[in-house]
């Protein structure tokens, strides 16, 4: 079910926030209150979050290699039960307990439970096991925001016959801020925004954005985060924000809202 915006109460504001893995072992007082005034001001929190120097330091430690390319994980079928057993068995439930610990109710979800990303094959040639979302079951979703809940949500899916994937948290964060007709999507960072020559841009028109993909002045990591927003801004999500923990950065937005 995915709800539309004019379907939608006016009193309802969506956000997703997605966490980077490098982000989880160094969240601060400050994140966490502003996660709280996010709440306060009326906002209904969906978090995803990655898991990479965990997923790293696991693959490490049982031999396996793994590679980045475009900014995605090749994950080959023995990384891939690596990649489950960490995000789901370790960074999900410390994360949860931790918002949790700061008064925050949360609740953890991996893409298994209750078929949350159907997937296919993104391209196995290339990337191995990763995945590519087919659907997200937002009513599963909506069923925890209407408790009170903060669903919590690694980015393991899996195809229909149950094989699992591994997907880019940055591509999970805006699949889920899409099909919950989100109001914002931030993608948190240890970079507080889009740096270009040194200097973070806090606002960034699409046409600049192109132009610095092509430049190749985004590259890496960066890639996927802003090829997230584009998709995102595309589909009619108002605000995509690329931030640090003070939850402030990069707003991006097409040229006659930056206007």
């Amino acid at each position: 079910m995915t709800m539309s915006k004019s379907t939608q109460p006016t009193a309802r504001k969506r956000m997703v926030i997605k966490l980077g893995g490098s982000m989880l072992a160094e969240l601060t007082k400050d994140f966490f209150a502003n996660f709280k005034r996010l709440q306060d001001a009326g906002y209904e929190l969906i978090l995803v979050h990655g898991g990479g120097p965990e997923i790293n330091q696991e693959l490490a430690a049982n031999n396996v290699t793994s590679t980045v390319l475009n900014g995605i994980r090749v994950t080959s079928k023995e990384a891939v039960r690596i990649v489950q057993s960490t995000l789901i068995g370790q960074v999900n439930p410390a994360l949860v307990h931790h918002l949790n610990r700061e008064g925050i109710e949360a609740i953890g979800l991996s893409g298994y439970d209750g078929k949350l990303l159907s997937c296919s094959f993104l391209d196995e040639a290339v990337y191995g096991f990763v995945g590519e979302i087919q659907q997200v079951r937002s009513e599963l979703i909506e069923k925890m925001l209407d408790v009170g809940l903060v669903p919590v949500i690694s980015c393991i899916g899996s195809t229909t016959n149950g094989i699992s994937l591994n997907i880019n948290a940055d591509t999970v964060a805006s699949k889920i801020a899409l099909s919950m007709c989100a109001d914002s999507l931030l993608l948190v960072t240890d970079t507080p925004g889009i740096k270009i020559e040194g200097k973070v841009q806090h606002i960034a028109s699409l046409t600049a954005i192109s132009q610095w993909i092509e430049s190749g002045e985004i590259y890496g990591g960066m890639l996927p985060k802003v090829k997230a927003a584009l998709d995102c801004l595309g589909a009619g999500i108002p605000s995509v924000q690329i931030v640090g923990q003070q939850l402030l950065g990069t707003v991006i937005a097409h040229e006659e809202v930056l206007a």
